[in-house]
């Protein structure tokens, strides 16, 4: 039975959320659904493809419905909710990390997000740039956040380093959601 590019996509995200980014492949897609490789290549041409096709996935996961009307708020709202797009994935920052997808929801992310900067006076150029230093802030901090707890540790050895020494304790684990907001007030 031939499936869908849309069946393609929700098996790849299934198997992501069971088993994280690395388990993730067209054999395995194709496996799981029950059909030939081919079956699969037919929707999502390569593995990049398919990284493309799951990160728009996962950003469709952001609501642009009842957003504030300040440009502030809705710029930071926009923001929020990319971030939960992401951590209601397993993994889904390293995904979304990992490609250039120029497909409609991401698309429709960007649009809004510039929008709500344009409307608070910044020129093309800020806009732009303000939009990108936000994507790659949340993304990097979310990424961080969904590797926690493999690899974070409030035990980290920075040997000779007083500065570093200094500020571990606020590095926390239990600490992200306040460093993005930080971030978030600081780049808006």
């Amino acid at each position: 039975m031939t499936k869908s590019q849309g069946d393609v996509v929700r098996t790849a995200l299934a198997i992501l959320d069971e088993h994280g980014a690395a388990a993730v492949s067209l054999r395995a897609i194709a496996e799981r659904l029950g059909v030939r490789m081919n079956s699969v290549l037919w929707h999502a041409k390569s593995r990049a493809r398919l990284g493309e096709l799951m990160a728009d996935a996962i950003i469709g996961g952001v609501s642009l419905e009842g957003l504030p009307a300040g440009w502030r708020e809705r710029a930071a709202e926009i923001v929020r909710r990319y971030r939960g797009a992401l951590l209601a994935h397993r993994d889904g920052a390293a995904v979304v990390t990992g490609t250039y997808a120029a497909e409609p929801a991401t698309l429709d992310v960007a649009e809004a997000l510039v929008g709500a900067l344009l409307d608070g006076g910044m020129a093309e150029r800020d806009a732009a740039w303000t939009c990108w230093s936000l994507i790659y802030f949340t993304l990097g901090l979310t990424q961080e956040e969904q590797a926690a707890p493999a690899r974070f540790t409030r035990e980290l050895e920075v040997g000779d380093r007083p500065a570093l020494r200094r500020v571990l304790p606020e590095l926390s684990v239990d600490s992200f959601a306040e460093r993005f907001e930080y971030g978030l007030d600081r780049l808006l």
